[in-house]
């Protein structure tokens, strides 16, 4: 019971970080210097946009891949006490 309820935490604290992270407004320097200007306010937010996506995929993927990795020691040492 004990593992059912610490694997529901984990799972709603993975689904809330993976869908409710901080906006971030990270850029390069050849980024920030080639939109530096107002004009150009809308494309720099999409560059934003864009650079914590790409940032986000990989972070997302390998917390899919630890868990994945966690469920199957955890089935196993399930099986292993029955």
């Amino acid at each position: 019971m004990k593992s059912q309820v610490s694997s529901s935490k984990f799972f709603y604290f993975l689904l809330f970080t993976c869908f409710f992270f901080l906006e971030g407004n990270a850029q390069c320097a050849m980024c920030r210097a080639s939109l530096q200007n107002e004009a150009n306010k809308a494309v720099a937010e999409g560059v934003n946009d864009g650079i914590v996506y790409l940032m986000a995929i990989p972070y997302i993927l390998v917390a899919g891949v630890f868990y994945a990795v966690w469920r199957l020691k955890q089935k196993k040492k399930a099986q292993a006490s029955s």
